[in-house]
C-alpha cells in the first residue's frame, strides 16, 4: 500500500524540514545501536495509506505506538493508533474502547480481534501525536520532533478538509485540537482510554454515537462502529 494521494505532498514537505531530518537520523542512530522501534518501519505511515485528506470524516487522536510485542516477537503497533493486527492480544486501552462502545453503540459486540482497518476504511484517520517507540519504553520518542509533524498534519486538516469529528484521548491529544475550527469541524475531548485514566471520563463519553449524530447532521454516511 502507498501513502494516498493527498498526503504524498504533504509528508514530502514535512520530510524536507530541518526537525524531519534532526527526527530520522536520531531514530537510525537508535536503531543502528541495536534499539528495536516499533512500529516496523514500513508500517509508520500506515494511517495515511488507508484514509485521505478529504476523506475523513473522523480523527481519532491517541499518544504514542503500542511498545509491547506478541510472543513471536512482532510488534502490537501497525501504524494505526489502537489498532493492532489480528492475532494479537487486544490491549488495555483498545478493550476499554470496546467497553464503551458496547454502552454507546446499539448492537456493539466485543470482537475477537483488535484489528480497526474497517474503520480506516470508512474514513476514521487513526493517527497518534508520536508515530514511534523503542521496545518497552513508553513515550521514549516523544519530543523527537513527531508532535510538530502532527500538529502539521492536524492543520492541514483543519484547513483542507469540509468538515470532520476529531476525538482528542489524552492530555496529548488535547493540545493538538486548540486551533481546530469548531465552526467547520466538531472536537470532542476526553481521558485517554488506558486503565490509568478511563474512569476519569473516557467511559459513558458517548464520543461514538456524538460522532455519528454530526455525520448524519452533515448528510454524511455514519460509521459503523462494528467489528465482525
Amino acid at each position: 500500500m502507498q501513502i494516498r494521494s493527498q498526503w504524498q505532498n504533504i509528508i514530502k514537505q514535512e520530510q524536507a524540514k530541518p526537525y524531519y531530518e534532526k527526527l530520522t537520523q536520531a531514530i537510525a542512530l537508535q536503531r543502528e545501536s541495536g534499539e528495536v522501534i516499533y512500529p516496523n518501519e514500513n508500517d509508520v505511515f500506515n494511517a495515511f495509506k488507508t484514509v485521505d485528506l478529504s476523506e475523513i470524516k473522523v480523527v481519532i487522536l491517541g499518544q504514542d505506538p503500542y511498545h509491547g510485542c506478541n510472543n513471536d516477537g512482532q510488534p502490537q503497533a501497525h501504524g494505526l493508533a489502537f489498532s493492532v493486527p489480528e492475532g494479537t492480544k487486544t490491549p488495555p486501552s483498545l478493550a476499554n474502547i470496546y467497553k464503551e462502545l458496547a454502552t454507546d453503540i446499539e448492537g456493539f459486540i466485543k470482537p475477537s480481534h483488535g484489528n480497526l482497518i474497517s474503520w480506516a476504511d470508512q474514513g476514521v484517520l487513526l493517527l497518534n501525536t508520536v508515530l514511534t517507540v523503542k521496545k518497552a519504553n513508553a513515550h521514549s520518542h516523544a519530543k523527537l520532533g513527531w508532535e510538530e509533524f502532527t500538529g502539521n498534519i492536524i492543520e492541514q486538516i483543519n484547513e483542507k478538509n469540509k468538515g470532520c469529528v476529531f476525538l482528542l484521548w489524552g492530555s496529548h491529544a488535547h493540545k493538538k485540537g486548540k486551533n481546530i475550527d469548531r465552526y467547520k469541524h466538531l472536537v470532542l475531548a476526553g481521558p485517554h482510554p488506558s486503565p490509568l485514566s478511563a474512569y476519569r471520563g473516557f467511559f459513558e463519553c458517548k464520543h461514538f454515537s456524538q460522532a455519528n449524530t454530526w455525520l448524519t447532521q452533515k448528510k454524511l454516511t455514519p460509521i459503523d462502529w462494528t467489528l465482525s
